[in-house]
């Protein structure tokens, strides 16, 4: 299926249903804005990437965008930055409304300067508007002021909008399960992430500085062909390693640190989000390898929970509970250890949720709860699974052995009709693929 026809796809779903949830069948209407560009400092931009759900309904990558979808007449009409042969000098190419037609499959294109003007008699004598309010605040100002043109012209005999509903009841439902194309964007961003991982496994040396290693990843994620790391990358070496979303990477790498990358690749707009640890120079020291092999035993139970019908409370609840009883194993935790999984105890060593969904977002959209109920998970599914342990430098309670060991381990699940598919499986994890990887 090539990528047109994959958007046409996701268009035609999208109509089915806007259709299907309308009150008595009414007639609606979609209206997604591009992302907007955002200033870095002075007059640079940053890097410009287009806004999930545009991009999922369009496959269109320009800014200065807005596309408009109809599902009475299930016609999908897009706004257009014009083809500029002066900007496209200093810029690139643009699409142009001919573009959009020919490449994108828009059944009607307009450049974006006659937006205000023809929108309302795109928003006309629909009922309901599928439009995602207070997200892109400067362009509500102009998707509202159409809104009250249309009121204006009630007097000719067409109405208004009676509704304006979030476009993520429907588009982020859609999102939420992935589809054969999206997938083999995913085992692809996962094989480049692979490639990185293991390159700093086997490169990485005492005295390199941490951003060093960070700089091996963006390298062959740019030079296996992803456009870009699909979040900013952890790199962090030691006591570093206890931080969660520790983002400096400056640290000098020490012999025998522990070195948590929690780095992951985009590809063609879906995410790849791995997270492993492994000593750099010396190999395990007894109380790292201990406690590296109780946050793998987690991961291990979290993913075979990874099932048709479970929900992501229940992987989590799997995985706090194989880290409490181990902690208690340990010695670092005293008590019952029934009683520490009951009253949360063991959320000063590990204080955040296994998982989360993955998509072309990172923490991918899709609701967590349906009518007050956990989510049951479903095959199309794709979760993290990244239980940890963080023993802080100064934390008083455990022997100076253990303080300062952080880790974190991490893959990407599809839930499927039987057992949970890895996709991030190949990347090294077990201990003597840890010590394999690093010694290749």
């Amino acid at each position: 299926m090539s990528d047109r026809e994959a958007w046409a796809r996701r268009r035609a779903a999208f109509f089915d249903a806007m259709i299907a949830s309308a009150p008595a069948g009414g007639p609606s209407v979609a209206v997604l804005p591009s992302a907007p560009v955002f200033i870095r400092n002075n007059d640079v931009e940053h890097e410009y990437r287009q806004d999930s759900d545009f991009f999922y309904l369009t496959g269109f990558d320009e800014p200065e965008s807005v596309a408009v979808l109809d599902a009475q007449d299930r016609t999908f009409t897009l706004f257009v930055r014009p083809r500029d042969r002066e900007r496209e000098i200093w810029d690139g190419p643009r699409a142009g409304v001919d573009g959009a037609r020919e490449v994108y499959g828009a059944d009607a294109s307009y450049v974006i300067s006659e937006l205000d003007d023809r929108l309302p008699t795109l928003l006309q004598d629909r009922r309901r508007v599928h439009y995602r309010i207070g997200y892109n605040r400067r362009f509500d100002d102009r998707f509202l002021a159409a809104i009250d043109r249309v009121r204006s012209r009630q007097r000719t005999g067409v109405f208004p909008p009676s509704e304006i509903v979030d476009v993520g009841a429907i588009l982020h439902e859609m999102r939420l399960r992935k589809g054969p194309e999206e997938l083999h964007a995913m085992r692809t961003a996962a094989r480049v992430t692979r490639a990185a991982h293991e390159r700093a496994m086997s490169q990485t040396r005492p005295g390199m500085r941490e951003f060093e290693v960070e700089a091996m990843l963006i390298d062959t994620f740019r030079g296996q062909g992803s456009e870009r790391p699909a979040y900013g990358s952890i790199v962090g070496s030691g006591p570093n390693a206890c931080v969660l979303h520790y983002r400096k990477n400056d640290r000098l790498i020490q012999r025998g640190d522990l070195l948590l990358i929690d780095a992951g690749c985009e590809y063609e707009y879906y995410a790849s989000d791995v997270t492993r640890t492994f000593p750099v120079g010396d190999d395990f020291s007894k109380e790292k390898q201990a406690v590296y092999e109780l946050v793998l035993e987690a991961q291990l139970e979290g993913i075979a929970a990874c099932r048709t019908g479970a929900t992501l409370d229940a992987v989590h609840k799997v995985a706090c509970a194989v880290i409490a009883r181990g902690l208690v194993r340990l010695g670092l935790l005293q008590g019952d250890a029934e009683k520490i999984i009951e009253t949360d105890g063991y959320k000063k060593f590990y204080m955040h949720r296994t998982s989360h969904w993955l998509g072309m977002d990172v923490h991918d959209v899709g609701a967590y709860f349906v009518a007050g109920k956990a989510r049951l998970l479903e095959p199309g599914m794709v979760l993290t699974v990244e239980p940890g342990i963080y023993i802080a430098p100064d934390e008083p309670s455990v022997p100076a052995e253990w303080r300062g060991i952080g880790v974190r381990i991490e893959d990407d699940v599809l839930v499927t009709a039987g057992d949970p598919e890895v996709l991030t499986a190949s990347i090294p994890k077990t201990v003597p693929e840890l010590r394999q990887a690093r010694a290749s």
